[in-house]
């Protein structure tokens, strides 16, 4: 798909957005081949809208994955965890956010097409939302505080009112992104799409057909006047595949060709094979899932509704099935295989900026681990930092001087948790003093005078840059400025 084409679907998708048909504005998003990171983030919007938690959670993974340093795609996959309740990645998430901003006290995204501005304290003030449910009232009190350090003035009543709902010991309003809002394509691009007709539309001179109003460039050819009319379209144009399962429990992707799922989600059998895994199709996506993670339903009149749809299983997952060509997995269940001594192995759940699951024989050593996640991140190992906690500790960090002894000795029932996260060395920001005056011609630009001192967000190319003076951001010409040394003033 080239870049127009993708520039028109993403402009018709918005356009539907603001007809308030939104059904079709997502259809035509996902029906765009290579998605953007503005484009993930406005399909995870819309599925957000939706209260499809788990296909936004995914879209604003595509998105971060895309650009990892985009802020409100952080705060809003934050936002989703929250409605499912997963608070750890919540609160990850959030904290990233707030990492993003650099600093600032907010972000106006005008320049990058979307209608919004990130502030600082809206980020802290979830933050200490979410430690309160956790119980951890002493970090929600301090998140407030430096809320109440970076406020601007109309977000003075919002702070006041969530630290005094703190000192009381009670939760308060999530502060939510209008998932309405969405990135929109620059308009001098969509301005462009239009199509200019150099040729004109091409006149009949002679034809055989008498009266022939024929316009174009095909030969000509006899014209029936009583000709069959073309039959109608069927209704359903394509029958779903495969026979209908339900997932009875979660499943952590070890590989890339197998699914992430959870309790609940249907999906709908290919094939099984003999290695007890099955092949299966869920949201679009083909993948791997073990036959014994799922339940046959049947969708007749008759058919009674399954048990455990609604509510999530109790019991504990079985161990997967044995693939070809992989040892470390086994065929049995998990409440056979703990009788025996020979399993050693365990299963790491690694929360990253998307969660994924890996698998080591006990007491495996730092470096085995390590080179296995990195591996799996398609990273280099030197530059994660594992530990046991969301936050790095002095105990929690796992790295070549750990007893993994302790490490191991913290699996329960086989299965074990850890953090991850890409080391990033702290990045001296860059200003720059302004040499002219520079009037905005467009609402994308950012004003500035003689003098004054510009902060760097990012550079667009070798002749624009985004920035920020004062409260306001935008883009400005790079000969308009000079950039200061390093502290400089």
């Amino acid at each position: 798909m080239t870049f127009l084409d993708t520039l028109r679907q993403w402009d018709d998708a918005v356009t539907c957005v603001d007809k308030k048909n939104l059904p079709e504005a997502l259809r035509i998003f996902l029906a765009i081949e290579e998605p953007n990171s503005k484009i993930y983030f406005n399909i995870g919007c819309l599925h957000l809208l939706n209260k499809d938690f788990d296909a936004a959670e995914k879209a604003f993974d595509g998105s971060i994955r895309k650009d990892e340093h985009l802020a409100v795609a952080f705060f809003q996959r934050g936002i989703t965890f929250y409605k499912k309740e997963r608070l750890e990645e919540c609160l990850g998430d959030f904290t990233n956010a707030y990492k993003a901003l650099r600093g600032n006290q907010l972000i106006d995204y005008k320049a990058l097409g979307l209608r919004y501005k990130l502030f600082a304290c809206e980020v802290l003030h979830n933050m200490a939302l979410v430690e309160a449910h956790l119980g951890n009232w002493k970090n929600a009190q301090e998140n407030l505080q430096k809320a109440l350090d970076c406020k601007t003035e109309s977000k003075l009543n919002l702070i006041d009112k969530a630290f005094r709902s703190i000192l009381k010991q009670k939760l308060f309003k999530l502060v939510e992104f209008p998932s309405s809002e969405l990135f929109r394509p620059n308009k001098h691009y969509v301005a462009e799409l239009e199509k200019k007709d150099y040729l004109g539309k091409a006149k009949v001179v002679a034809s055989v057909v008498p009266q022939d109003q024929f316009s174009g460039f095909a030969p000509l050819q006899p014209q029936v006047q009583d000709g069959p009319t073309s039959p109608e379209e069927p209704g359903v144009f394509k029958a779903l595949e495969g026979k209908a399962h339900i997932v009875l429990f979660e499943l952590f992707p070890e590989t890339s060709d197998e699914l992430a799922v959870v309790p609940g989600n249907i999906v709908f059998v290919l094939q099984k094979g003999a290695d007890n895994w099955a092949t299966v199709i869920f949201n679009g996506r083909k993948g791997l899932v073990p036959y014994n993670y799922l339940q046959p339903l049947d969708f007749s009149p008759t058919s009674k509704r399954p048990e455990g749809i609604d509510t999530p299983p109790t019991r504990e997952p079985p161990m997967r099935p044995k693939r070809k060509g992989d040892q470390t997995s086994v065929v049995e269940s998990g409440a056979d295989q703990n009788k025996k001594d020979t399993d050693n192995t365990c299963v790491i759940k690694i929360h990253f900026t998307f969660t994924f699951a890996i698998s080591l024989p006990l007491g495996s050593s730092y470096e085995v681990l390590i080179d296995k996640i990195g591996k799996k991140l398609k990273l280099e190992a030197t530059s994660l930092i594992l530990s046991l906690t969301r936050e790095e500790t002095g105990e929690s960090v796992i790295n070549a001087k750990t007893d993994m002894k302790s490490v191991w000795n913290r699996a329960k029932d086989g299965r074990l948790t850890m953090w991850c996260k890409v080391y990033e060395p702290q990045e001296p920001q860059i200003s720059f003093i302004a040499l002219h005056t520079y009037e905005s011609s467009n609402p994308e630009d950012l004003s500035f005078q003689e003098g004054d001192k510009i902060l760097l967000l990012s550079r667009i190319n070798q002749d624009w840059l985004e920035g920020q003076c004062g409260e306001k951001t935008g883009i400005f010409p790079a000969s308009f400025v000079e950039e200061l040394p390093v502290n400089g003033q």
